[in-house]
């Protein structure tokens, strides 16, 4: 649970055309069949832009949504499929890096094994739960199952501290429920009631495929979904969550165990071989003064069901079918809609990126991502800062004292491009064919935990990368002061080198914007230059802000995005102004390449000015299923796709100008009520 703020990175299509006689390849702005011409840009842009597109790509049974992020996201997956078969035929000495990929991929594509070995590898664990006399005991027991990747009860993590940003320290945060929002435990319309009737199914269908009675599994439902509904209760809101002063309390060790009194806390930390701690962070003081309650008044038989329960959801993925299937059957097709579950295939490379990423990533860049989409990309990152340091200086609403603040952390931005300059070391970890799955999957969680506590008390690592090379995404992180664009994202055809300026600004140079922007949205903003939660506004910039900030939640908050259901205009607030922020940046940006220069010519029939903002359409294409869309509302920080586009454009001065966007328009927002903040 790092404090960083991840967001989607998504580039438009663009694609190549041999076209004059001497077959001398262009490239095009924009791919005509991504089009709806018959749509009416300034009464539903998104449809007008992305209609043809979605024509064309509709949704397979194994996806709750699938637009052109994750078409590319398809593309890597088979590349680092392709990686890993290649090193799978080779000879691989034992403990070279070839071989721990290749045997973890194997262990994880074995269907005859797993179903063959069923619960087996998991009852070991249940055993130990199981065997639990007294609740004293349950302090050692719950740091070793945080050890082995389980987190009952609630999230820790070494990371930064947000007051002094050099510094790693310990925190805790709120969790211990397994669906995925508080409200799906305290909302009482009937479709949420639904859901928790179909969770208690899986929980029975799961604990009985342990080896449970039908008269423990029903004890064992009952004390999982009362403990989870006691934390929800107490959780903090999504809302709440994104205000990083209100998630931050730096207390004592002495203080914790007087709000957590029933877990022996040095024991517990003394177990995870954190040594010396005085001082953490608990970014949620309620629900972990919660725990304790729990911990002094359920029965251990109760507590030991709950523990148990953890253990089992965080197996079943890696145990046989019918555990992953009972797994896809609540939290694909119930939550999202989605029909079928992702061939196995894709599931080991899903694993392989999370147990050996920046090994694959290593040799992921030397065979993908080519030295000149790296230089490309430096530039485009230049230009862009150039541009939102030109639009600071002539913000009318901000003062120069805070100009000059923002100036100043703009001017330190860590810019991280492709793959890190020093990789990981995965010596220490061992993939042993002998061992089940499950086996190896522990013993992987063990090598990160100890990764991870090894940062404890050290400095912050700024180079640190929190994605891999071959991970379709982009962020930015506040503590570090950091925008980082992984190697996947930087290829044909999402960001072509070669193609048109224009559809390169409208979908990279936007990203790239949108990331920067987040150093200055409603969480990144309360940031400086060095990444510590320090206030460096004005009183009165910072009224201003919120005012204009204001107006966003408001529009977002009247969209319905599916029957009577409202989008959340507070909880997508800094998505939506990074959105915002990145489209007038990068526009900027680009007028900035054409001083000087003749107006690039048409292509298609659509000027640079109207191949722009196709692009950064195009990002967004996608088709959704109804449930995804609800499940997204409650949980994502982000708009759905066609809001970033409907919602977004709006917004913007020349969108209009290039579209000839007029009052009778449905989209048409007058020129006062638009939204102005970068």
């Amino acid at each position: 649970m790092k404090k960083q703020f991840i967001y989607l990175a998504i580039i438009a299509v663009m694609t190549l055309s041999a076209c004059n006689e001497n077959k001398k390849e262009i490239v095009k702005g924009i791919n005509l069949e991504n089009l709806d011409t018959g749509a009416v840009p300034g009464n539903n842009f998104y449809q007008f832009a992305c209609g043809g597109w979605m024509a064309s790509n509709p949704l397979k049974p194994e996806y709750a949504r699938f637009g052109t992020f994750d078409a590319l996201r398809e593309k890597s997956r088979e590349q680092v499929k392709n990686l890993i078969n290649e090193l799978s035929q080779q000879t691989n000495e034992q403990g070279n890096i070839a071989q721990k990929i290749g045997d973890f991929y194997s262990l994880a594509m074995d269907s005859v094994r797993l179903n063959k070995e069923g619960a087996t590898p998991l009852l070991p664990s249940l055993k130990e739960l199981n065997a639990i006399n007294n609740k004293s005991e349950i302090t050692t027991v719950l740091a070793n199952m945080f050890r082995n990747g389980i987190s009952p009860f609630f999230v820790q993590y070494v990371y930064a501290d947000d007051m002094n940003s050099s510094l790693n320290i310990y925190h805790i945060h709120q969790g211990g429920y397994a669906m995925p929002d508080r409200d799906y435990y305290l909302e009482n319309n009937e479709k949420t009631k639904e859901i928790r009737s179909k969770y208690v199914e899986l929980i029975e269908k799961l604990f009985t495929l342990s080896g449970y009675t039908p008269e423990e599994t029903t004890q064992a439902s009952a004390a999982v979904m009362n403990i989870e509904t006691q934390l929800a209760k107490v959780a903090y809101s999504r809302e709440k969550l994104r205000n990083p002063i209100a998630n931050y309390h730096k207390i004592k060790v002495d203080e914790l165990a007087k709000i957590a009194s029933d877990i022996d806390w040095p024991l517990f930390f003394q177990t995870i071989s954190i040594k010396d701690i005085k001082e953490l962070n608990v970014s949620q003081l309620e629900p972990i003064s919660e725990v304790s309650k729990i911990l002094k008044t359920y029965s251990l038989n109760e507590i030991k069901s709950y523990l148990s329960w953890n253990a089992i959801l965080a197996s079943s993925s890696f145990l046989s079918d019918e555990f992953s299937d009972a797994i896809f059957e609540f939290f694909g097709k119930t939550l999202s809609g989605k029909e079928v579950q992702q061939e196995r295939w894709k599931r080991a490379v899903n694993i392989i990126d999370a147990g050996l990423g920046e090994a694959v990533g290593q040799i992921y860049v030397e065979k993908y991502f080519p030295p000149a989409a790296k230089e490309k990309m430096l530039d485009l990152v230049h230009n862009l800062q150039i541009s939102l340091s030109e639009r600071i200086a002539d913000l009318p609403w901000m003062g120069d004292e805070t100009k000059a603040k923002a100036q100043e952390k703009l001017s330190t931005f860590h810019v991280k491009i492709g793959y890190p300059d020093k990789w990981r070391d995965y010596s220490k970890l061992t993939i042993n064919k002998d061992k089940s799955y499950l086996e190896n999957i522990i013993h992987s969680n063990n090598f990160d935990f100890d990764y991870m506590i090894g940062k404890f008390n050290q400095p912050v690592d700024k180079d640190e990368w929190l994605m891999n090379p071959q991970t379709v995404n982009a962020y930015y992180n506040p503590s570090t002061n950091e925008i980082c664009f992984p190697a996947a994202i930087l290829q044909p055809p999402f960001f072509n080198k070669d193609a048109d300026d224009a559809v390169n600004y409208g979908a990279i140079g936007v990203v790239i914007g949108h990331e920067m922007t987040h150093a200055f949205d409603d969480q990144g903003r309360q940031y400086d230059k060095d990444g510590n939660l320090k206030d460096w506004w004005t009183e009165e910039d910072a009224n201003r802000f919120k005012e204009r900030a204001q107006v966003l939640v408001d529009y977002f908050d009247n969209i319905i995005v599916l029957d009577t259901v409202h989008a959340n205009g507070r909880y997508t607030l800094g998505e939506n102004i990074a959105d915002q922020g990145g489209l007038q940046i990068s526009w900027q940006a680009y007028q900035n390449t054409l001083k000087e220069k003749k107006t690039p010519a048409p292509i298609d029939g659509y000027t640079d000015a109207q191949r722009f903002f196709l692009g950064y359409a195009t990002v967004w294409a996608s088709n959704i299923r109804n449930e995804e869309i609800l499940r997204l509302t409650k949980v994502d920080t982000h708009s759905l796709g066609r809001w970033r586009v409907n919602g977004a454009l709006p917004q913007i001065d020349a969108w209009y100008d290039a579209f000839e966007i007029t009052p009778e328009n449905t989209l048409f927002i007058p020129k006062e009520k638009r939204v102005a903040i970068w």
